[in-house]
């Protein structure tokens, strides 16, 4: 992909694809860093998206087409680009001669950059975004004004002029989400990783808990690793690296009151999110707090203070009907059956699951163990809802389609498996069978007008 080349603090550097979630949040820890930052997006106009391209214009970040036209404005270093963007893609073919650097090498430089603070890298196959926020909202109670640079936007850090998806704390700390996608997490040198889980979103487990167990050796301070985790990865870590395990000092979990609580260790907390899994992620928080010297009480009101991160379980209202909406990012197995997990210990009635997939690729690999995963997690009265996949351009074999997903669900299950073409008639549907009590949850990932819909769907 080109020349090497290792961007340096005030770069002039562009981003080809500057709206996805992770890099956005680069290029505002890169202009933050006084680096001179434009970038080009396919989606910039649209409405869905202005909650990150808005603040990215407000900080003086350059937004142009995505046709090569950037070049006859600006000269750059150097172009980043993340796995999504296509070798032909206009932007590369305008500017053949710049180096080109991937996102996790830019990250790895921004690591570089932010050398005086200690980092802590965030990674696991579930619930990395939401612990990244979590833990770096919990450091900013506790007054450390961290850095954070994370894979989802945090309501406490939005602004008109931040996205909340990059916070420049100039604390002792700087938190940041690491990606397993494609490997290019092994790039980073951290002080400290943080592991939460493995699942099969990307790889086989095996596959993964090799990239797990490289990217856990390569911390400079310690490790925090889920105990089943551990128990994987164990064997591939060197004897003199410290490793700190949670998992097991989650004794019980419960909806009381209308408020989801967990007893953790010795003390209870109040989750700031409902479901079983956020009490493990409570309990990750908690135990990077107490390795960073926190007092165990103050770390865990800190932590009861978290205002969550957009898409997580929001909830969007009410259809006329007086059914429940919530929009959530879920996108492989283990988050949705988590998220209908969640749904179904509030929800009073039937849970109608809507999904669309995040790409045929993506849903081909985890379709298996995705009908698995539902067949054990739907009740009776549930829906399980396909959509189609969600295509952002580039190549593609547009196979598997959720029409024939649907139909090989209904022959080979036991629950309610239902497929619509369009938004449209979806919403027929879930306005002639959703009613009160019931809850209608919509989840995806990559395409930012699924927040949308489910607004729209709150009459």
């Amino acid at each position: 992909m080109g020349i090497e080349y290792k961007i340096k603090q005030g770069d002039k550097i562009h981003f080809v694809g500057i709206g996805g979630i992770g890099m956005s949040g680069l290029a505002q820890l890169f202009a933050a860093h006084g680096c001179e930052v434009s970038g080009s997006d396919r989606g910039a106009a649209q409405s869905e998206n202005q909650a990150i391209i808005s603040p990215l214009l407000a900080q003086n970040i350059k937004i142009f087409p995505q046709d090569g036209s950037f070049i006859k404005s600006i000269t750059p270093d150097c172009l980043v680009y993340s796995t999504a963007i296509e070798d032909d893609n206009p932007d590369f073919l305008a500017a053949p001669e710049i180096p080109r650097v991937h996102r996790a090498g830019a990250l790895a430089a921004a690591v570089a950059l932010n050398r005086k603070q200690v980092s802590i890298a965030v990674a696991g196959s579930c619930g990395k975004t939401t612990v990244t926020a979590w833990l770096a909202e919990a450091l900013y109670n506790l007054g450390a004004d961290p850095a954070c640079l994370d894979g989802g936007l945090v309501n406490t850090f939005r602004a008109p002029a931040c996205a909340g998806n990059y916070r420049n704390g100039k604390g002792r700390y700087f938190v940041f989400e690491a990606d397993e996608s494609d490997k290019s997490l092994l790039v980073y040198r951290p002080d400290y990783v943080l592991i939460l889980n493995m699942g099969t979103d990307h790889y086989p487990k095996e596959e993964l808990a090799e990239v797990f167990a490289s990217f856990a050796t390569g911390a400079g301070k310690g490790v925090i690793l889920e105990r089943e985790v551990y128990s994987l990865i164990k064997d591939r870590l060197p004897e003199k690296l410290r490793v700190i395990v949670f998992g097991p000092e989650v004794h019980s979990y419960e909806i009381s009151d209308g408020r989801a609580k967990a007893k953790i260790g010795d003390g209870e907390i109040i989750l700031p999110v409902p479901g079983r899994h956020n009490a493990f992620n409570a309990a990750a928080v908690l135990a990077t707090l107490a390795e960073l010297g926190y007092d165990c009480e103050a770390a865990r009101a800190a932590a009861e203070n978290f205002n969550g991160v957009r898409r997580r379980f929001d909830h969007a209202g009410h259809t006329a009907a007086g059914a429940a909406v919530y929009d959530d990012y879920a996108h492989n197995p283990e988050k949705i059956a988590s998220c209908i997990h969640a749904a179904q210990e509030i929800a009073a009635g039937k849970v109608f699951a809507v999904f669309q997939p995040h790409g045929f690729g993506p849903f081909g690999f985890m379709r298996e163990t995705l009908f698995e995963a539902l067949e054990k997690t739907l009740r009776p009265e549930d829906r399980f809802i396909f959509l189609p996949p969600f295509y952002a351009g580039g190549t593609s074999s547009f196979k598997p389609s959720s029409e024939e997903v649907t139909v090989s669900y209904r022959q080979n299950g036991t629950k309610k498996y239902f497929c619509y073409p369009s938004r449209a008639e979806l919403t027929k549907h879930l306005d002639a069978e959703a009613g009160k009590g019931d809850m209608i949850l919509i989840m995806g990932a990559r395409d930012n007008s699924l927040a949308d819909y489910a607004r729209s769907l709150a009459k």
